[in-house]
């Protein structure tokens, strides 16, 4: 027997197929945007519209960072959202120091005989005109704190374009890194098979057993499974970089086979200076407290009341008039009002809070300028580090680790050096191939940070593109 309850819904289903109900689908938050804007009048933006983005082919292949720094500045949405947002504070500024539209009341009375009568006749129309004046300043003062208001969105769109600049950069030279990683890797398996070679021909001559080969194949076989992890990193940091430029991240992008010198030769008391005078984010800080400055002088100025004007004027008639004086003159008025602030509680509170926000304002500056000088120093002395450590294992260390790496093959060809000591060398000679590629492109995201920190570096002369180091010789 079916339940009641089920019965219902039963019934209730079947009712609503006949009439052709169907329960809609939800919308997901896009199609409800879309709908609204189009209900709207306006033509949505195209990003509203799932459509992929477009592969640069301009970008395809190997590009060079100033290229794709000057492509970003010109794509990135965040640029584009922050200019954006420096125009709506430009159009706030003549909002601000605008007067407050005038009022007009007009009256009427049509249903005789409910109208007024005065001596001059019979009332049909009055009408009012009423516009409020600022006390003086007011106006001068908000359209300053507005104008502020620019000048700080002016600092956000510095910064926005800082930090596009510098997010290129990190994920150029990551990109570089992966690349020049996998080239060294291909490299150094080249000699790795040619070690397989003289460990198969020393076992065909019994000069050394099957397991230095064998262990040849494993280390090969692992050096090719980073191969693999390698061109996957590589295919996620086109994309990476490719999301910075609002490209298709189907985009091949590719760093340059060599990058520019870098100089670690800067005065730090200069750039200390340069990030205080110059850093878009402290910029930023100051306008707001020259607007809240500003808001401090408007609060003081509610003390004082504001006028409004009025003009008005009647229609009299002499129909249907009353009065046996009645000779149709309109009635012409002049009026004049003002608030009074009397609540001097909450002016105070007013004032008070305006100050308050300037000092928090204040406060804020303080604390990112003491950041900024923590963050050069700190960026400043990594810098020297990793330089100082590169040209530690390009001068001394990798010269020397692969000159005993080929004193070791010339050795084990002759049964003078151990299979262990070999293969030791030949993974020092990658691992110091690839440190070292790391703390060059480590060196260029440190200086990249500390240009995105002081706001832009002083210039220097150009450098000579650093020289990638040939690939290991194997001689037999």
């Amino acid at each position: 027997m079916i339940p009641r309850q089920g019965l219902l819904g039963l019934l209730a289903s079947l009712c609503a197929v006949l009439v052709g109900c169907k329960t809609p689908h939800p919308a997901s938050p896009n199609e409800v945007l879309l709908a609204e804007t189009m209900s709207c009048g306006i033509t949505p933006h195209p990003t509203l519209i799932a459509a992929p983005l477009p592969v640069a082919d301009q970008l395809a292949g190997e590009q060079s960072i100033k290229t794709l720094i000057q492509f970003a500045l010109g794509n990135n949405p965040g640029i584009q959202s922050a200019q954006s947002r420096v125009d709506a504070a430009a159009a706030r500024v003549v909002q601000a120091g605008s007067l407050k539209d005038p009022m007009l009341e007009a009256k009427g009375w049509p249903f005789f005989p409910n109208t007024p009568q005065t001596a001059a006749g019979r009332m049909t129309v009055d009408m009012m005109v009423a516009q409020e004046i600022p006390w003086r300043g007011k106006r001068a003062l908000r359209a300053a704190a507005a104008q502020a208001d620019v000048q700080a969105a002016h600092a956000r769109l510095a910064a926005a374009e800082l930090q596009t600049i510098a997010e290129v950069k990190l994920a150029y030279f990551d990109l570089y890194y992966i690349q020049r990683a996998i080239e060294i890797t291909e490299q150094d398996l080249t000699v790795l098979h040619e070690l397989i070679v003289v460990a198969n021909s020393r076992y065909e001559r019994v000069q050394t057993s099957q397991q230095d080969v064998l262990r040849l194949l494993a280390e090969r076989d692992s050096a090719e499974g980073e191969l693999i992890k390698l061109r996957q990193k590589l295919t996620g940091l086109q994309a990476q970089l490719a999301s910075i430029l609002h490209v298709s991240p189907e985009t091949p992008i590719r760093a340059m086979s060599d990058l520019p010198n870098v100089t670690t030769n800067y005065d730090l008391e200069l750039l200390y200076q340069q990030a205080i005078a110059v850093r878009p984010e402290l910029q930023a800080m100051m306008a707001e407290i020259g607007r809240n400055r500003r808001r401090i002088d408007l609060a003081e100025l509610q003390y004082y009341p504001d006028v409004t004007l009025k003009a008005g004027w009647g229609e009299i008639t002499t129909n249907r008039a009353i009065a046996p004086s009645a000779n149709g003159n309109d009635n012409v008025g002049l009026g004049l009002s003002f608030n009074l602030p009397l609540y001097r509680d909450k002016l105070a509170a007013n004032v008070r809070e305006a100050q308050s926000s300037t000092m928090a304002a204040a406060r804020d500056y303080d604390q990112l300028k003491d950041a900024t000088y923590r963050d050069i120093r700190s960026l400043y002395a990594d810098a020297l580090g990793q330089q100082e450590l590169e040209v530690l294992l390009r001068e001394s260390i990798i010269p020397k680790t692969e000159q005993a790496l080929q004193v070791a093959i010339s050795g084990y060809q002759v049964g003078e050096v151990e299979f262990a000591d070999l293969l030791a060398n030949w993974r020092e000679v990658l691992q110091f191939h690839l440190s070292h590629l790391r703390l060059q492109t480590q060196l260029r995201q440190t200086i990249a940070k500390l240009e995105r920190t002081v706001g832009g570096l002083p210039n220097t002369a150009p450098a000579e593109p650093e020289q990638v180091p040939p690939p290991l010789a194997f001689s037999n």
